[in-house]
């Protein structure tokens, strides 16, 4: 079987964890910060799991981080 190419914006978004869950970085954190309430921007800087029905998307787009 031939190597798969990695999707490398991909790589550069998703980790996986030590019991092997994907982990995301939430979005609305680079701009019109003045809005946002300081609970809601510390809420955001702190990083996500992926949800179970995204994790196979992700495992194509990035074969080897498994």
């Amino acid at each position: 079987m031939p190597k798969l190419k990695t999707n490398r914006s991909a790589a550069k978004r998703f980790t996986v964890t030590g019991t092997g869950k994907v982990r995301r970085n939430h979005c609305n954190m680079r701009h019109i910060l003045t809005k946002k309430s300081p609970k809601r921007k510390r809420q955001l800087r702190q990083s996500a799991i992926v949800h179970a029905s995204s994790v196979g998307a992700i495992r194509r787009m990035v074969p080897y981080i498994f």
